[in-house]
């Protein structure tokens, strides 16, 4: 068995579409009218509550029990992005984590929280440029040393 997708509940496809397409570059590929998948395999559903019979008035946005999770190679150029959307709701503004990844998380417009952090990869990379070990660097960013030393590797590779 495998996780094929994950569906979120939106109440305007056209605003939802935007949104994603806008702030993480997705676009469609699958359009079955309601339903319809974007480019990293998130799934948006309109009319969830017809599709599975739910009444409509319990259906819960803005209900703060999970998140969607994005990584960008470019923290800094999401959040100038970010920027140009003044409407977007944040949850809190951009901060570094005790394990030095910057994230910020912000609402989509049916409430549904999304967290978009720098890549692991990019944090320990910073690390390795200021000369840190992969002993070090696995230490601060709080990350088991095998996965620090793949890092490391791929990192060595990219310099050559």
């Amino acid at each position: 068995m495998k996780l094929c997708t994950t569906l979120i509940a939106v109440r305007d496809m056209e605003r939802s579409l935007q949104f994603y397409h806008d702030l993480f570059g997705q676009e469609v590929t699958l359009d079955l009218g309601w339903n319809k998948t974007l480019t990293c395999g998130l799934t948006l559903q309109e009319h969830f509550d017809k599709l599975v019979g739910f009444p409509a008035e319990t259906m819960k946005y803005h209900s703060n029990t999970m998140e969607l999770y994005f990584e960008t190679e470019s923290f800094d150029e999401f959040l100038a992005l970010l920027r140009k959307y003044p409407d977007v709701e944040l949850l809190h503004e951009p901060k570094t984590f005790s394990w030095l990844q910057r994230g910020v998380r912000i609402f989509d417009p049916d409430g549904h929280l999304i967290e978009v952090s720098e890549s692991m990869y990019s944090v320990a990379s910073k690390q390795f440029q200021q000369g840190k070990s992969v002993a070090e660097t696995a230490e601060l960013i709080k990350h088991p040393r095998h996965v620090v030393e793949e890092w490391f590797e791929e990192y060595q590779s990219r310099k050559n």
